[in-house]
């Protein structure tokens, strides 16, 4: 998204909504200095058959996906099952009456998605502050162990959209020689012609204010585009396959 140059005239918008991929607080806030409007991010899903987590008007927090809609029900739980404190992340249950029941004819998908007490599996991994406003982490096959520590590839991610010239961004988990899995970054900038190694040492610099040394990616790569889906999220498996 490039909000510098454009100045269109958006007085007869009265909302804006964010859907697909998590939206990251730097770019909340250069579209609320560029337009003065905000952005109400959430989160749904097919199975939900609606939004069951969501900022709303009145009640924002740049950089999380809001708190619980009315008459839904979310609980995070660790890798134990139980479920986390306070800014601990793990998988992320819903509870709703518009939850669908099973998956036609696929039983093992449904068995791990639609669990015991009409708790849902959203297969994304959160976590939430004391307030209730919920942080995604990523999805939970696209998280990455690095040094034996659970690390969220959308915190990256959103430090890099931070830097001026970083358009989007895309973190994958990627084996050293040794095996070792290290974040790998998937880059476009907004100016193809900044790519290079100068800029790859720029991003190296910028990720070490605010990032902990083992998310730090260990690999840039400069590309055109990033793999989507129809609803733009980005397909990090195919970043993974590279």
């Amino acid at each position: 998204m490039s909000m510098e140059h454009a100045k269109p005239d958006l007085t007869s918008i009265r909302s804006c909504v964010s859907a697909g991929e998590a939206l990251p607080g730097d770019i909340f806030k250069r579209w609320k200095e560029a337009t003065g409007l905000d952005i109400l991010d959430g989160i749904g899903s097919t199975e939900a058959l609606h939004i069951f987590i969501s900022n709303r008007p009145g009640d924002i927090k740049p950089g999380t996906s809001g708190r619980i809609v009315p008459g839904y029900e979310a609980r995070i739980v660790g890798e134990d099952g139980k479920p986390t404190k306070a800014g601990e992340s793990g998988k992320l249950h819903i509870k709703g009456d518009s939850a669908a029941a099973y998956y036609w004819n696929q039983p093992e998908k449904t068995k791990d998605t639609m669990l015991e007490g009409g708790w849902l599996n959203t297969g994304d991994t959160y976590s939430q502050d004391e307030k209730g406003y919920f942080q995604y982490c990523g999805r939970s096959d696209d998280m990455m162990k690095v040094g034996g520590i659970w690390c969220s590839p959308f915190e990256i991610e959103a430090k890099l959209v931070e830097h001026p010239k970083v358009l989007e961004a895309a973190i994958v988990g990627r084996g050293d020689e040794e095996g070792l899995i290290k974040p790998e970054a998937w880059i476009v900038l907004k100016d193809q012609r900044d790519a290079s190694e100068s800029m790859e040492a720029e991003l190296r610099e910028h990720c070490k204010k605010g990032l902990a040394p083992y998310k730090y990616p260990r690999w840039f790569n400069f590309v055109e585009e990033l793999p989507k889906t129809a609803t733009g999220k980005i397909q990090r498996f195919k970043l993974r396959q590279h």
